[in-house]
């Protein structure tokens, strides 16, 4: 009977979560969630040197600001933990001292200066790098001289020689690797810490993993462990590997390159719907055309339809999806998503009233601060093309709007009909002379929602200004 589905995301604290991570994150997150499973959370701290407790916090604010909520994790430690790799030495020592007592890992004394040595040859008469055995098969005597010698001891996965290590990868099909391509890989480094995908296959399995979606670039460390998984009497899971998320340039995201981060996106204010909705898209076929609420994800992901060409990414599909949740904000979200591009001194039903009125003009809180001006302060320079409309327009027309105004107040559609009346003029030549009158633009916010935000006296002298432009 399969068990239970059981997802994971275990991101190395070394720099901040990019989108091609956050779209793992999101697929095994989804994944989980289709099929009624568990989504757990681990962190591959073992890298001493470039690991972070501030990359660690801001990876998880990221994963939780999108709506990725773990069942176990760091944070929420159950029976199957820690979830730091760094806490997890002790059951690491104990898997290696299983191997060597069945006779499936050996030490090896090579330096890196006769590895390289070995490589270099290797590739210079045209055959792939790999370990060539040196310490495979040393006996009892010759280990004890290199230790005597103080020698430091890597420990090795013995590789059987001669078999076909086939899986069926659930992205890709049917995969088949001869373990003669593989050579003899290192379980444990000289200094006593543990290689990356040793500790990644273990504690898939420890965790009762069952299903690990990950990047391409990870394809080739899948047969080592499922050698070393099937050594161990441990079960693996399913593995998938996705194409990489690609740049404008055709190079992989990564944190090296400098590409986009999740936290440079909430940081402009980009909404996470909006970067959850163009995730679910990247290389996956399953999502509607139309917006999917966040709550419906899972019930769009189909494993069986992710794709397997590279993905790239594409800034103008994500401000298509961006524009698409500003649109669904309510007033209080688009309050607090606006924030401190609100004015402070304005009361709270203000602040609404004017959030809602700008919000269909609006992709990111900084962009709110073009309008305020137009409600309370002076207007920007006209450009010349809109100052040849008010100049066509004529003065008598905005003498007509100021008497039109007087009558009807902020009643737009009443101030138009006086306008019309008065001047005759109708459609476009009606209306745009009043609004770049009033507001300095050709576009923005329906006149009739604004024309009432803006005081009265704004309105006059704005209005008789337009009138002496000739």
């Amino acid at each position: 009977m399969e068990p239970k589905t059981v997802t994971r995301f275990a991101p190395s604290p070394t720099g901040a979560l990019h989108l091609g991570n956050a779209r793992t994150a999101l697929f095994s997150f989804l994944m989980a969630r289709a099929a009624g499973g568990r989504f757990i959370l681990r962190v591959e701290d073992t890298d001493r040197s470039r690991d972070s407790d501030e990359f660690i916090r801001s990876q998880l604010d990221d994963l939780a600001w999108l709506g990725l909520s773990w069942d176990a994790g760091p944070d929420r430690e159950d029976g199957s933990g820690p979830y730091r790799q760094s806490e997890r030495a002790a059951i690491y020592e104990d898997l290696y001292a299983r191997l060597q007592q069945a006779g499936y890992s050996y030490p090896c004394y090579c330096t890196p200066v006769e590895l390289d040595v070995a490589r270099r040859a290797q590739l210079a008469t045209g055959q792939p790098p790999r370990y060539a055995g040196t310490c495979r098969d040393l006996d009892a005597g010759a280990r004890a001289a290199r230790e005597a010698a103080g020698r430091p001891a890597a420990l090795r996965f013995r590789v059987p020689e001669s078999e076909d290590v086939a899986f069926d990868d659930l992205v890709r099909g049917p995969q088949s690797v001869s373990s003669a391509s593989l050579g003899d890989f290192v379980v444990r480094r000289a200094d006593g810490g543990a290689v990356f995908f040793f500790c990644n296959a273990v504690d898939d399995a420890l965790m009762g993993v069952t299903h690990v979606l990950r990047g391409d670039d990870h394809l080739s460390n899948t047969p080592r462990q499922l050698l070393l998984l099937r050594a161990l009497g441990l079960r693996a899971p399913h593995y998938g590997h996705l194409p990489l998320l690609m740049d404008a340039s055709g190079a992989p995201l990564s944190k090296r390159r400098g590409s986009a981060t999740v936290g440079d996106l909430r940081l402009r204010g980009y909404l996470s719907a909006a970067v959850g909705n163009y995730l679910l898209r990247l290389g996956h076929t399953g999502a509607p055309d139309g917006w999917v609420e966040a709550a419906d994800f899972a019930r769009c992901f189909d494993s069986h339809r992710l794709g397997r060409a590279p993905a790239h990414f594409d800034a103008a599909q994500l401000d298509h999806w961006q524009r698409e949740a500003v649109q669904r904000l309510s007033p209080q979200q688009a309050v607090a998503w606006l924030g401190a591009e609100l004015p402070a001194d304005w009361v709270a039903e203000e602040q609404l009233a004017l959030a809602g009125l700008l919000q269909s003009n609006l992709m990111f809180p900084a962009d709110a601060g073009a309008w305020l001006p137009v409600l309370r302060g002076e207007l920007a320079p006209l450009t010349a093309e809109n100052r040849a409309v008010l100049a066509r327009a004529g003065a008598g027309y905005f003498e007509a709007a100021l008497a039109a105004y007087a009558a009807s107040g902020a009643d737009f559609a009443a101030l138009t009909r006086e306008l019309k009346a008065r001047t005759g003029q109708q459609g476009k030549a009606l209306f745009m002379p009043l609004r770049i009158a009033l507001t300095g633009r050709h576009d923005g916010p329906e006149l009739a929602a604004l024309l009432p935000a803006i005081p009265p006296a704004l309105v006059r002298a704005r209005l008789g200004s337009a009138a002496r432009i000739q």
